[in-house]
């Protein structure tokens, strides 16, 4: 078996075991988890271990797990959030296009199913390569930190 050296990764291992909602620390804690824009309901945040360059995630800050829990003002500024980061990853990553969801419950595939979160994922054409496809790896070809810096220009 051929093994890839991804140090990195021992976060994610041991974050769950932790039982601290990221998006409800993200509130007092912004620049720990790349806040990198935050509204009077919503904060849009880059996901720490994402599935592509650039995969982002937007939370109501009340700590919810269903949308119809979400007042009009919340869910109108959740939307508005999303569409803003959205615009943010388009001018920051020139992405063909991007994968836009909500996983609710844990059996749905939600990893914090107690917070109500969209993830947004910008796609390029032939972003899917022979890594994953033969070797089971994804390559992210930017750190966090990079991006972070420039979607906080932005």
């Amino acid at each position: 078996m051929d093994k890839l050296w991804a140090p990195w990764r021992i976060n994610y291992v041991k974050a769950k075991h932790k039982r601290k909602c990221i998006f409800c620390r993200a509130k007092s804690h912004p620049s720990i988890d790349y806040v990198f824009l935050k509204t009077k309901h919503c904060v849009a945040m880059l996901n720490n271990f994402p599935y592509n360059n650039g995969h982002a995630m937007v939370a109501p800050l009340r700590h919810i797990k269903e949308l119809e829990v979400l007042n009009n003002e919340e869910l109108l500024d959740l939307i508005l959030t999303l569409n803003k980061t959205k615009k943010l990853l388009c001018k920051t990553l020139k992405p063909d296009g991007f994968n836009i969801g909500i996983n609710l419950s844990a059996s749905a595939g939600a990893g914090i199913p107690g917070h109500l979160h969209i993830h947004i994922v910008p796609r390029w054409k032939g972003d899917t390569n022979f890594m994953p496809v033969i070797f089971n790896t994804k390559v992210i070809s930017q750190s966090l930190g990079e991006l972070f810096n420039k979607l906080k220009k932005c």
